[in-house]
């Protein structure tokens, strides 16, 4: 949500940020010294996906971008993000996939997060999309944020794409994690 907000004030201003945050009950403007709660979070993306439609995939993504480059500068050593750069990307990706899956309730919330292997990560009941339903996948806040991840930590041509949303049945979350290789 914290990265989310100054997305949304320079795609839309001040009063569009004011009118999604009154849309989603936010009655105060978290200040990340506490923790925000996940409802409010989730009603953020949701009233975002249901006013912005055309562009909420868009601002979602540069919001996973902000949310990845923040992890990256203030929540991992550097001692630690020389050490999966100089591993090979394979191994890089085990130990960062176990990373994810040790602090989930970032990216998950209350949902239910599995690494099925270091490139495959799920999340069932994902509070985010969390009783939406859709044809297309809409969760690419976490795909950019896992994609920007193994980006910068494990090879610099990873890619992630959601290949199954829960709000298209299920209530299951699938994140392909890849590296694309240049020709």
């Amino acid at each position: 949500m914290l990265q989310l907000l100054p997305v949304l004030e320079s795609a839309g201003g001040a009063e569009m940020v004011s009118a999604m945050l009154a849309r989603a009950g936010v009655a105060r403007v978290p200040d990340g010294s506490a923790m925000i709660p996940e409802g409010q979070a989730a009603r953020l993306h949701q009233v975002l996906r249901a006013e912005e439609p055309e562009r909420a995939a868009e601002l979602a993504a540069e919001a996973g971008r902000r949310t990845a480059e923040y992890i990256l500068a203030h929540r991992i050593p550097w001692a630690v993000k020389g050490l999966l750069r100089a591993l090979p990307p394979g191994l890089a990706a085990r130990a960062l996939a176990g990373a994810v899956s040790r602090h989930a309730w970032t990216f998950a919330g209350s949902g239910r997060f599995a690494a099925v292997d270091p490139w495959t990560f799920e999340i069932a009941d994902n509070p985010i999309i969390r009783g939406e339903s859709s044809a297309v996948p809409l969760c690419h806040w976490h795909a950019v944020v896992f994609q920007r991840l193994y980006g910068a930590l494990v090879h610099r041509d990873c890619r992630c794409v959601e290949t199954r949303c829960g709000a298209q049945g299920g209530g299951l979350c699938r994140f392909r994690i890849w590296v694309e290789r240049s020709l």
